[in-house]
């Protein structure tokens, strides 16, 4: 029982999860004609495109805020409370596997790719509520699945964004968006509830000059990706190293060689 406590009502996380993952799949299901915003502003015009998938990851991503609160109210811990900062990761990987699955033709490969994004949303809905309380059995391993899954997201999510051909002008404020937030979760867990606003906004603020410098580039979009993962790592090490007293150089080290590592891994790609 004293585990139990610690671990979502079975029944709560099914409703929560199909209720998310029927959206996505009515919108595999259900064609519907696509329409564009125009906007001509002065030496700009901007042109959004707006179809049924787009409506739907908005929709499933309210949810998911909407359906964590519910899922989270049972908690021991959490009662009554808002408990916000466990909805930032569920709502940025609703979002986050909107855009693979409108690249995805319909078929196999979209089952496949709708298959491990349910996989991975039921993960973090778990892991989400394991990590309310630092005491729970499960909170470590839980910790740095959420750790690595932010990490994995935010990748997904940029990869996506090149491969679609999106402008930079919805390119940029994206990549800051799921940065900062990012940054934001991963710092909080790591420093067991201490936020870290300042942090996640200059990491948020340099990936989003980054991704700017990098957009015309001729690259792949996985080395668009890896280019802008490796900083957005390093950065989040070095921050939660000195928030934790580690001295300057060797707060440093492993961050940067993880950053080599990767820069490395997007040049070997190319």
């Amino acid at each position: 029982m004293a585990v139990n406590r610690y671990l979502p009502d079975s029944n709560r996380l099914s409703i929560l999860s199909a209720m998310v993952l029927f959206a996505y799949a009515i919108s595999n299901l259900v064609q519907a004609p696509q329409i564009t915003l125009d906007m001509q502003l002065p030496g700009l015009y901007l042109a959004i495109p707006l179809n049924l998938n787009t409506v739907i990851t908005l929709l499933a991503a309210g949810l998911t805020a909407a359906g964590m609160r519910w899922l989270l109210s049972e908690h021991p811990s959490v009662g009554n409370g808002m408990a916000i900062d466990h909805w930032f990761l569920p709502t940025l990987t609703t979002l986050v596997l909107g855009a693979p699955l409108a690249l995805l033709p319909p078929g196999h490969w979209w089952w496949l790719g709708f298959s491990i994004g349910a996989f991975l949303l039921v993960l973090i809905f778990f892991a989400e509520y394991v990590v309310v309380e630092p005491a729970a059995p499960y909170y470590a391993l839980a910790t740095v699945g959420l750790t690595a899954l932010s990490f994995a997201l935010f990748l997904i999510l940029v990869v996506a964004f090149r491969y679609s051909g999106v402008r930079l002008l919805l390119t940029g404020p994206a990549v800051f968006l799921a940065a900062g937030l990012v940054s934001l979760r991963t710092l909080h867990l790591r420093l067991l509830g201490r936020w870290q606003f300042a942090w996640a906004f200059g990491i948020g603020l340099i990936c989003m000059q980054l991704a700017a410098g990098l957009h015309y580039w001729p690259i792949f979009p996985l080395q668009f990706g890896l280019f802008i993962l490796g900083p957005l790592y390093a950065l989040n090490g070095i921050a939660g190293n000195l928030s934790e007293g580690i001295p300057l150089k060797q707060a440093f080290i492993e961050p940067v060689t993880v950053l080599v590592l990767i820069w490395g891994g997007a040049l070997l790609v190319g």
